[in-house]
């Protein structure tokens, strides 16, 4: 399986994957050790992948994250093991 490289593009505030029949996005927007996930665009097929590169690259960052974009909120519902990036009352 070909591996895609995740761009954060700072300029444009998104990452960015060439998946070469598409183009991923996250859009974001940094804040004093955080990060707000506003919006997503995956072809369906690479959900997974994409989210989850993203969320390395936070974790890599030590930012915590606000998933704003329902879509990457339902993604770490359904994974707990990326939990603890979320902003809460209790971590900020």
């Amino acid at each position: 399986e070909k591996r895609h490289t995740l761009v954060d593009n700072a300029a444009e505030k998104r990452y960015e994957l060439d998946l070469g029949d598409g183009m991923a996005l996250a859009e974001y927007v940094l804040g004093h050790g955080l990060i707000v996930l506003t919006h997503t665009e995956v072809p369906p097929k690479y959900e997974v992948g994409a989210r989850q590169g993203v969320l390395e690259d936070i974790r890599r960052k030590k930012l915590k994250v606000v998933p704003q974009c329902p879509f990457v909120a339902t993604y770490i519902r359904r994974h707990p093991e990326w939990m603890d990036l979320v902003l809460t009352a209790e971590n900020k």
